[in-house]
């Protein structure tokens, strides 16, 4: 290429479409847009790095695209910043809290956040949500749903602010709060009143708590003193339904005596005298320091409870989080600063459940992955959708944080692979919430003569939790090392296979049987009696077949909804066990007969006497 030419195109700015083939599919899926220069877009190379994804999050924070890492394969070759580039994304609606952002993360894992420049539904021909953004550095990019981070500046005389993600915020700076003009970033994270009842379901000392506000945490970028005490007001509402939530409560606390004596252990004449107590609130403000990861109780601050459910108190120096809480009676201050250390490791977690499920029409091949709890009966139903069933049902609700990772491995006689070849792996999945972490796989026992006393292959799943503090912080990502000898497992489902039918190979009789059926003729007579059978729900077991326990199991398991058609693959697979000198009609009358189906016996012996097969 000659200069003219270099100078042409690097002139000339392309918006280009970079794609990924996905795994075992032909299609290929596009992972973004890139604007910027002809010759740059040469060098630039963009890879899916969702393996590294705990990397990337943080608190509060729900990751709602691919991780995408953007490098130039040139060493030499610069490129002209800023460029443009678009990721597609999918992010459920969150409320007025929440914003969507573009962070950015380089080789020492140092993070920007980009607001996008734009939210199009379209780039060239392709209807999909991007969030397009300018950027000055290359690295790995994220798509991630955010607490909205409000930004404003009080001036020398003073600021009455109420914040947009909910106006019922507000802050008051009188005049000469601070001797010069003061940068504020505010964040809040509201608290569903269903996360404090699950708190106190679980935890009775928790009883006297009503309700909290949100949890508002505020940067004080100028480090100035306060020359003068803030207003805060915000909403710390009592229950709505505070009524029926505290006969539900009662019932709970009815189930145990114990954990009503260790209740009124806390404060027993407050605890006993909670009925009656319904004209007045407590408050309490507590602070946390996110450094230092432990709260505070403020004894010495007094909390206004105003109309409509809003609370106001003064502050006179910075606080960097701070949460109201609405008690019905006093609690001691140990259990308040327990109850806000357990309310911001909720407020961060999301209770999930691991779905095991294997394919109906092979239970060979299995899917495995997490799922939000307040979404299982939505993500079983897809799977049945898919062709997916158990056994095993999903595990135990447990909490995960974003980015937390479940690593699990196959223990005693079955192991799975991904690609059919490499069995006996340890494997991971990691947790988003608002994606949904898959893994397709295939089983297979270890030995096939083991488990000889049961009719089926046994094995264990067993589950790990791995922190994001416990990921090595490498762009790198290892392998899971499968060493877990140290660590408690999270939870554990059984597996089992059906056993192989298997065919013994004898020679050939020298005797030759003429017969006047054929196979497919048979076939459509045991079609018609599974028919008959299925017609008045004639169990499996009932027909008293002399088949293997593990014959029924896979019949179970390759026609879960349909009788008919489990009745008629049993009768094939006895079929098959017969020899060919075997009279088949005899048989299966005799066993008709024994099942309770005279009829039907009476019927088939007519139907082969007169050849009608059909």
């Amino acid at each position: 290429m000659n200069d003219s030419e270099e100078k042409r195109r690097s002139r000339h700015w392309m918006n280009k479409e970079f794609v990924v083939e996905e795994s075992d599919k032909s299609e290929r899926k596009v992972i973004c847009f890139i604007k910027a220069p002809a010759t740059a877009l040469d060098s630039l190379v963009c890879k899916v790095v969702n393996d590294r994804s705990s990397l990337v999050v943080d608190d509060s924070e729900e990751l709602v695209s691919n991780v995408i890492s953007v490098e130039c394969s040139d060493d030499e070759k610069t490129i002209p910043f800023p460029i443009s580039i678009a990721i597609p994304f999918t992010s459920c609606f969150r409320g007025n809290y929440r914003e969507t952002m573009v962070k950015v993360t380089d080789v020492s894992f140092q993070s920007k956040y980009l607001t996008p420049i734009s939210l199009e539904g379209y780039q060239g021909n392709h209807k999909e949500t991007f969030a397009e953004v300018k950027v000055y550095q290359l690295g790995v990019f994220s798509v991630l749903s955010c607490l909205k981070r409000e930004t404003f500046t009080v001036p020398k005389v003073g600021l009455s602010k109420k914040l947009s993600v909910d106006s019922r915020i507000s802050f008051y700076y009188p005049p000469e709060t601070f001797s010069s003009p003061a940068p504020m970033q505010l964040k809040v994270q509201p608290i569903e009143p269903s996360l404090v009842t699950t708190l106190k379901a679980r935890h009775d000392m928790y009883h006297s708590v009503v309700s909290t506000s949100a949890l508002v945490y505020v940067q004080h970028l100028s480090a100035q003193p306060f020359n003068n005490s803030v207003t805060i007001t915000l909403p710390c509402p009592p229950n709505p339904e505070k009524k029926r939530q505290g006969e539900e409560t009662e019932q709970v606390r009815a189930i145990s005596a114990t954990v009503r004596k260790a209740a009124a252990a806390y404060h027993p004449r407050k605890y006993q005298n909670i009925g009656t107590s319904k004209k007045f609130s407590i408050f309490q403000l507590l602070t946390g320091h996110r450094n230092k990861e432990e709260w505070m109780v403020f004894d010495d601050i007094i909390i206004q409870n105003a109309r409509n459910g809003l609370v106001s108190f003064q502050l006179n120096e910075h606080l960097e989080s701070f949460v109201v809480v609405r008690l019905s009676f006093l609690l001691e201050n140990s259990y308040l600063l327990l109850f806000a250390q357990a309310l911001e490791e909720a407020v961060c977690s999301t209770m999930s459940n691991v779905i095991l499920y294997r394919k109906r029409e092979n239970p060979y091949k299995i899917i495995v992955l997490l799922s939000a709890s307040k979404e299982l009966s939505w993500e079983l139903q897809n799977l049945r959708e898919e062709g997916y069933s158990g056994p095993p049902e999903p595990t135990q609700q447990f909490p995960l944080r974003e980015g937390e990772q479940v690593h699990f491995q196959f223990r005693g006689n079955i192991f799975a692979s991904e690609n059919g070849k490499d069995f006996g792996k340890s494997y991971r999945l990691i947790f988003h919430s608002q994606r949904k972490p898959r893994l397709e796989l295939q089983i297979k026992e270890v030995d096939e003569f083991g488990n000889h006393s049961s009719p089926h292959y046994k094995g264990t799943v067993v589950f790990y939790k791995i922190t994001r503090e416990m990921t090595t912080k490498e762009w790198k990502q290892p392998l899971p090392h499968g060493d877990y000898q140290h660590q408690s497992p999270l939870c554990k489902l059984a597996l089992t296979l059906p056993k192989h039918q298997k065919l013994i190979n004898r020679p050939q009789s020298t005797r030759r049987i003429f017969s006047d059926s054929s196979e497919a003729l048979w076939d459509n007579l045991l079609y018609w009696l599974a028919e008959e059978l299925a017609e008045d729900n004639t169990s499996l077991l009932a027909l008293c077949l002399p088949v293997r326990r593990s014959v029924l199991q896979l019949v179970r398991l390759k026609c879960p909804d349909n009788l008919t058609h489990q009745i008629y693959e049993l009768l094939c697979c006895w079929k098959k066990t017969l020899p060919r000198s075997a009279d088949k009609e005899q048989l299966l009358s005799r066993y008709l007969q024994k099942s309770g189906r005279r009829d039907l016996s009476e019927e088939l012996r007519f139907k082969c006497q007169n050849k009608v097969f059909t």
